[in-house]
């Protein structure tokens, strides 16, 4: 038989069992999971002013008036520019209901809507900032949340955390299995979204304004990872 054929043979034979040993290598995977909780120092709130009237111009201009007034007051109050921003603006028909006739529904008003998403720096000042925007017409309010302002530094925490999490579970596991942990072969992030709020206690706002629980934020991480079990 021709040699270079013998010699193709033996290399084919040599890395298809390479390849075999390889896939049936004995690996240990776990997945770390790692959390760093803190008290929050920005907060996230939606506000807005809606208003009915007879016609469209009048429901539009008491609206833009009082939004006017808000954005006017929050200024005064310290905020910046970049920290208030307009999120929905609407004005849509009030129809007549009139089931009990044959008569068409007839446009009977309007009701406009100006929502503004308004982030707040200074936590201590988030009280007395509810407090003079209902006093200034704010009547709608989408909801509030809290956050970091710099959240990478705790986010890389958490995953110092998760993978040290994940070697303690693969070193528990080579343990109850009677093996010995080697190398790691690979380490992959899982996407865990954005901080989440944690309510934790309720305290009043140190301005003396509206009292609002605060708590704590968490930043989770979570990582896979594949050790090796050494021979």
């Amino acid at each position: 038989m021709n040699t270079k054929l013998l010699l193709s043979a033996a290399l084919a034979v040599a890395l298809s069992g390479a390849a075999l040993a390889d896939e049936t290598k004995r690996r240990i995977s776990v997945t770390g999971e790692g959390q760093v909780e803190t008290a929050p120092d920005m907060a996230t709130l939606s506000l807005g002013v809606t208003n009915e009237a007879g016609q469209a111009a009048e429901a539009m201009a008491q609206t833009s008036d009082a939004v006017a007034r808000i954005l006017e007051r929050l200024t005064d109050m310290g905020l910046e520019q970049r920290d208030v921003q307009t999120q929905r603006l609407t004005l849509n028909p009030v129809w007549s209901n009139r089931p009990e006739s044959q008569q068409r529904a007839e446009i009977t008003g309007y009701v406009a809507s100006n929502i503004v998403m308004v982030r707040v720096r200074d936590m201590d000042a988030l009280g007395g900032i509810l407090d003079a925007v209902v006093a200034d017409g704010a009547n709608e309010f989408n909801g509030l949340s809290f956050g970091m302002q710099q959240p990478d530094a705790l986010a890389d925490e958490a995953r110092k955390e998760a993978v040290a999490d994940a070697r303690a579970r693969a070193e528990l596991l080579a343990q109850a299995a009677g093996v010995t942990l080697g190398q790691v072969i690979s380490i992959t992030e899982q996407d865990r979204g954005r901080p989440m709020p944690r309510m934790m206690e309720m305290s009043a706002a140190r301005d003396g304004g509206m009292p609002v629980a605060s708590g704590e934020v968490t930043i989770d991480a979570s990582v896979s990872m594949v050790f090796d079990i050494a021979e």
